[in-house]
């Protein structure tokens, strides 16, 4: 029997001699079989948006690991619609870099500091004021009112549609040091380092502390060189990020309840459609909710272990801090908004 080699075997070297019925038969149901198999691929292909989701924080934090759960419920629910990639430990920059990379549309989401934020919106700092919560559950009700809904609105109309979707506890903030600090009057002209945005200053001012701004990224290396004498930050960064590898004492001023912010770009929301927006905003909202829950209670848990790891952990009265630091809210005031600060002050 002689071999087929390809279609002039099977109709001959004459092209005007008609193709079997068979082999027309053949090759269309071939034909139909691919073309949408190929159309769906390449429908698919073209239809994936790939996303960036950059932070500063440690991938061993709560928060890394509620951001990547919700790229991945983002992923799964919309059938492969959304890939997102998340970028960690300032890998796309610092915070200030990473506020404004969402505003050219270089990144999609972004988790900052509401004192970063307020670089653009003011009143979104308010939060961020020593002493400004009473306790936890002051936060709390605060994320949820309609106070908070209104500082919201306002951050989206200042930014041009950045959005906030979530609002994390990042935990109440406490100095680490090489010294013992029992009061106020152990601070003075101690250098600690702080974030590099103004409000951050305030603490260590009003208790005659030197802040020195310096990034996230290189505290470790400042402490351990001796640049500065002391940081603050909550419970859970200090464990991620070492820092009390070269700090002897945390002391539980509890100058701050953190916030983190989830902030969504308006170059993505802009593109998304109904059924997508409401798919992040309950996806990042949820996020958010567990980020808070895992922080409070590794918070409460993390005493005992720095004990264990030979840190001294020192009680403070905080109503003596508290007393020292209220005063300074009166120069900030009118910038953040009298009326916002007392309906905050305010809620029960």
């Amino acid at each position: 029997m002689p071999k087929l080699k390809g279609i002039k075997t099977l109709v001959g070297n004459n092209t005007n001699q008609p193709i079997p019925r068979y082999f027309r038969a053949l090759t269309l149901l071939i034909a139909l079989l691919l073309v949408p198999f190929s159309s769906q691929s390449a429908f698919a292909k073209d239809k994936v948006q790939h996303l960036t989701w950059a932070h500063v924080y440690e991938q061993s934090e709560p928060l890394h690991k509620w951001a990547l759960w919700a790229a991945n419920e983002i992923n799964i629910k919309s059938n492969g619609r959304f890939q997102i990639d998340v970028f960690p430990a300032s890998i796309m920059g610092k915070e200030a870099e990473l506020n404004q990379s969402l505003t050219l549309g270089i990144v999609d989401i972004i988790n900052t500091g509401t004192s970063f934020a307020g670089q653009n919106y003011p009143p979104m700092a308010l939060s961020e004021l020593p002493y400004v919560f009473r306790d936890y559950q002051h936060w709390q009700m605060f994320n949820k009112s309609a106070l908070f809904d209104e500082i919201k609105q306002g951050y989206l109309e200042k930014t041009r549609g950045n959005r906030v979707l979530g609002n994390s506890y990042y935990g109440q903030r406490h100095i680490t040091s090489n010294k013992p600090i029992h009061t106020p009057s152990d601070m003075v002209n101690l250098k600690l380092r702080v974030p590099n945005a103004s409000i951050y200053k305030m603490f260590p001012l009003a208790v005659g502390a030197n802040p020195s701004p310096i990034a996230f990224s290189e505290t470790y290396l400042a402490l351990q060189q001796g640049v500065v004498d002391a940081q603050e930050n909550p419970l859970p960064t200090i464990k991620a990020k070492k820092f009390y590898e070269v700090q002897a004492y945390i002391s539980l001023t509890g100058h701050l309840q953190g916030t983190v912010l989830t902030v969504l770009g308006d170059r993505l929301w802009s593109s998304l459609s109904v059924q997508d927006r409401t798919l992040f905003s309950e996806t990042l909202e949820q996020a958010a909710e567990n980020i808070s829950a895992d922080t409070r209670m590794a918070e409460l848990a993390l005493v005992q272990w720095f004990e264990e790891q030979g840190i001294t952990v020192l009680m403070v009265d905080r109503s003596e801090f508290r007393k020292q630091v209220l005063p300074s809210h009166k120069e900030v005031i009118h910038l953040l908004g009298a009326d916002l600060y007392d309906r905050l002050q305010n809620i029960k």
